[in-house]
């Protein structure tokens, strides 16, 4: 019964030649398009939130302003600097701090053998690397508690900083002389992508502990502190209460945003979110439109195709066959042709896809990567065209009077 179903499908298909390939363009090319563009959008957003989130995961970045407000008896315009003991306090003052770091910085001479060259220095914690995606290559590792304790001489470098100073050889394990003081490379962080940054790319800095960094160079002011809330949610309310114990530990007014300035990254990943919902939703409309025209032609050809079968249709009609069998055999029909159009369409994006991995752009656009989620909804919307386009040609049939038909 399929086979005959195919048979009679590519014979009377093959009577409308142009009509039917451009039929099937239109589902083919509205296949194609709701695919690719939505792999597009995902691949351009997933880049996208890479290269923002090589410079951390949902942080924020505080530095001591400068109060802009008259409070307690001070005049504005005072000057605020944080100490060593602000991290502590803060962890201790806000529980909904999940992650804190202090971080020190400054540019000092490094040699290694008979190169020599400034780079910056940044002093942190061992929870720096969780908040700042500093992922070490293997073999090597990230600074630790044990470090901070012992203040080793240890380091944690770019891979740039390798790269410069060591050429092709391996950094791990070999000395650097940082300010004079002889350092052991423990860590070389892998080749990341990074757009954002407030002191530096990662990939040429060098990292030490604080412990380590206070004993040789005594800096009595932090730069500045990277936090990251618990709940990523709540990292509104955190700030809050940051500003708050920092307020009443330095007094100046809560309401002052120029004494605490605060870079919450979490704001560039809701408006990325929104962004990006918003670009995928217009590209899958556009794909979906295509798809839209395809199913016109598939009603306009299934129109034909009924209104030249009139005769064979009033004998079937006449010889018994009922309503529901002619009904479900032009719906049959109709998706017959649409799968065609959409199988073909699916294998030409797969192509068309692995094509463009193939060129040079990866770090424009990043990857693409078919989710199995865009092919099954691409599936589900071809279905539910096809099925509106061929409903009203295969209920013509189906209603058709025998005597009528046959006499036509």
């Amino acid at each position: 019964m399929i086979i005959k179903t195919f048979v009679q499908v590519f014979r009377e298909l093959n009577k409308q030649k142009l009509r039917t390939l451009l039929t099937l363009f239109g589902i083919f090319w509205g296949t194609t398009a709701v695919i690719l563009l939505l792999t597009f959008g995902d691949a351009v957003a997933a880049h996208s939130s890479k290269t923002m989130h090589g410079m951390g995961e949902s942080i924020c970045i505080i530095w001591a302003g400068r109060t802009s407000i008259s409070y307690g008896g001070f005049p504005k315009g005072r000057g605020l600097s944080f100490y060593k003991e602000d991290a502590k306090y803060l962890k201790e003052q806000v529980p909904l701090i999940g992650d804190i770091s202090p971080q020190y910085s400054r540019q000092v001479p490094v040699n290694v053998k008979s190169k020599k060259q400034n780079f910056s220095i940044n002093a942190v914690w061992p929870e720096f690397k969780e908040m700042r995606n500093m992922v070490p290559r293997a073999g090597s590792r990230f600074l630790n508690p044990i470090d901070m304790e012992k203040r080793r001489r240890v380091v944690f470098i770019g891979n740039e900083v390798e790269k410069t100073m060591f050429g092709e050889e391996d950094a791990v394990g070999q000395l650097m002389y940082i300010n004079g003081t002889p350092f052991t490379v423990i860590g070389v962080i892998i080749e990341k992508e990074q757009d954002g940054s407030y002191n530096g790319r990662d990939k040429d800095a060098i990292f030490m502990v604080t412990s380590t960094y206070l004993s040789i160079f005594g800096d009595r002011y932090v730069d500045n502190l990277v936090v990251r809330a618990e709940d990523v949610n709540k990292t509104e309310q955190m700030k809050t209460a940051i500003v708050a114990a920092m307020a009443k530990k330095y007094r100046f007014s809560e309401e002052d945003t120029q004494a605490l300035p605060i870079w919450d990254t979490t704001e560039a990943d809701q408006f990325l979110n929104i962004l990006f919902t918003g670009f995928s939703t217009f590209l899958g409309i556009v794909g979906v439109m295509t798809l839209i025209v395809g199913g016109i032609g598939i009603a306009n050809i299934m129109y034909v195709i009924v209104e030249e079968r009139t005769s064979e249709i009033g004998v079937k009609r006449a010889i018994g066959a009922k309503k529901r069998v002619i009904l479900t055999q032009y719906l049959v029909e109709t998706f017959i042709i649409a799968a065609v159009g959409s199988i073909t369409g699916f294998l030409f994006s797969v192509l068309l896809i692995w094509g463009i991995n193939m060129a040079p752009i990866e770090e424009f656009i990043g990857v693409l990567i078919l989710n199995p989620t865009i092919a099954i909804i691409t599936i589900v919307i071809i279905s539910i065209i096809t099925f509106i386009a061929g409903w009203g040609p295969a209920k013509r049939a189906s209603n058709m009077d025998p005597v009528v038909a046959i006499n036509n």
